[in-house]
């Protein structure tokens, strides 16, 4: 492809069939320091891959506040700090009803886990599980999220 042609695509005609990425957040929720520190996974409802809780932003609360709710109700963290600036993102493609992909761009925030409750809204649904940081990026698909996983 000739230079100019390159440059018409990249600028005019790629932004306009490029779908806009969604945005979701996340709670990547941590207990312990150094050594000890563990992150708390969850399976996925559909594949039962391990991923982190997460969700689309809710209206009325900052999206730091609606990751800490996703943690509730995917994960049954019931006492936790959260941190209202992300520490990093990442993107995947969501697959909608019909087998559609869909861009997502994941804001990731961090959440020190006091306390974790039995009983939660999808404790029947998903399994958890704490794991060491690179164990919890080897269990991830995602490259960005292994990174974020990879550099606490």
């Amino acid at each position: 492809m000739n230079e100019g042609l390159k440059k018409a695509w990249t600028a005019m005609v790629q932004p306009l069939i490029t779908r806009p990425r969604l945005l979701q957040v996340a709670a990547l929720c941590v207990r312990g320091k150094g050594r000890d520190q563990r992150v708390l996974m969850i399976t996925s409802r559909g594949t039962g891959r391990w991923i982190i809780p997460k969700g689309w932003p809710m209206d009325g609360k900052p999206n730091h506040e609606a990751a800490l709710t996703e943690a509730w109700e995917e994960a049954g963290v019931r006492k936790a700090d959260v941190d209202p600036m992300p520490i990093g993102s990442y993107t995947y493609d969501k697959i909608m009803g019909g087998g559609v992909p869909i861009p997502v761009e994941v804001h990731v925030y961090l959440v020190q886990v006091e306390k974790v409750m039995d009983d939660y809204p999808e404790a029947r649904q998903r399994k958890r599980k704490w794991m060491a940081p690179g164990r919890a990026a080897d269990q991830v698909a995602e490259p960005g999220l292994k990174a974020i996983l990879r550099h606490l």
